[in-house]
């Protein structure tokens, strides 16, 4: 199994779904607190009646406006939350596996900033939404091939230290590239909207964006959801996975492009937001082992916890915002120095 720097726990079939379970109940508790929470701060039992179809059973003036934030402000933030902390927890998984590398990440990669300079190019250009989705799809794709073709030619014993330099270099290249657009664009519209959108936020994100982020997220997460009990393949050696017959190219080629459209759709609805896609599935790992059909939906509830416990605490901290990539960096920065300490160690 992919070699994480760290022990993991050996859990049988019971334990791997009573985390599953736990985890299950932590996010629907944590998703009802969210709903409710923020300035205009709604009981649980409104919640509890509005998600139920009734009316709020306080001040009859201020129902509308009751269901209103939760309808059409916060419920679409809250499900966008989540499903952008699973898709990027299951994107970092398929790319961990692919690569056997424990410190592949879709940012590590280069596949947020390869998505950020589609997207961005897509909003100076003024394309439509689908058209971003696109450019975003296609920019992340282009990046981790880069990546893994420049790390592949390094003269490096270690593969881990090779991926990573070339994703340094190729991240620093597209983040320039992404500080040029910011430097041709207007000033007044166009480059606030790019510098708000680069920091992450689900400030804005409406029903149509979630729609949109829905379909892009399932369609990239479905073959990882489908081909995860073959992708346990990937920890042996390639002799091994053809000796069963399992196709790798195809495989690994299906995983990579899945990991990319999932990553490339949240960068696209909520700009960039690193760390998740690299933290999680390694503490998935921690509490059902390297199985990457154990670990995959464990990280996918434990990355959509995550992600809408940051989102809930950037919109609660003060008056103003905190946008959630900062929040991530300054969780994700003192794992990945930890990660890279036990490794050294290791060696």
């Amino acid at each position: 199994m992919i070699a994480t720097g760290s022990p993991t726990m050996r859990v049988g079939r019971t334990g791997w779904l009573s985390v599953l379970v736990l985890l299950a109940l932590a996010l629907v508790a944590t998703t009802l607190y969210a709903l409710g929470s923020g300035r205009f701060e709604l009981p649980l039992v409104e919640v509890l009646r509005m998600l139920a179809g009734r009316s709020p059973v306080g001040d009859p003036a201020s129902a509308p406006l009751a269901e209103t934030v939760l309808w059409q402000v916060r419920g679409p933030r809250v499900l966008a939350s989540l499903t952008v902390g699973a898709a990027l927890a299951a994107s970092g998984v398929a790319l961990q596996s692919v690569f056997r590398n424990p410190l592949a990440a879709p940012d590590l990669l280069g596949v947020s900033a390869g998505a950020a300079l589609g997207a961005v190019a897509g909003i100076f250009l003024g394309w439509s939404v689908v058209a971003i989705q696109g450019a975003a799809f296609v920019g992340g794709l282009f990046a981790v091939s880069i990546v893994y073709s420049v790390g592949s030619l390094l003269p490096l014993r270690d593969r881990t230290l090779s991926l990573v330099l070339a994703g340094i270099a190729i991240g620093s290249v597209l983040g320039a590239l992404i500080a040029l657009v910011k430097t041709l664009a207007d000033p007044y519209t166009q480059l606030p909207a790019i510098v708000f959108w680069m920091l992450g936020s689900f400030a804005s994100i409406t029903a149509g964006d979630l729609a949109l982020l829905a379909v892009f997220a399932a369609i990239g997460t479905a073959p990882l959801v489908v081909m995860r009990w073959r992708a346990d393949a990937l920890a042996l050696s390639d002799d091994e996975i053809h000796a069963l017959g399992v196709r790798l190219p195809a495989l690994r080629l299906l995983l990579v492009v899945g990991a990319t459209l999932a990553t490339s759709a949240t960068v696209a609805a909520a700009g960039v937001i690193g760390w998740i896609g690299l933290v999680v599935p390694h503490a998935a790992r921690l509490l059902v082992g390297a199985s990457f059909a154990r670990v995959l939906p464990v990280s996918m509830l434990l990355g959509a916890w995550l992600m809408l416990v940051i989102d809930t605490m950037g919109r609660s901290l003060g008056a103003s915002e905190v946008p959630p990539g900062v929040l991530t960096a300054l969780v994700g920065a003192p794992v990945l120095f930890a990660l890279m300490l036990a490794r050294a160690r290791n060696d």
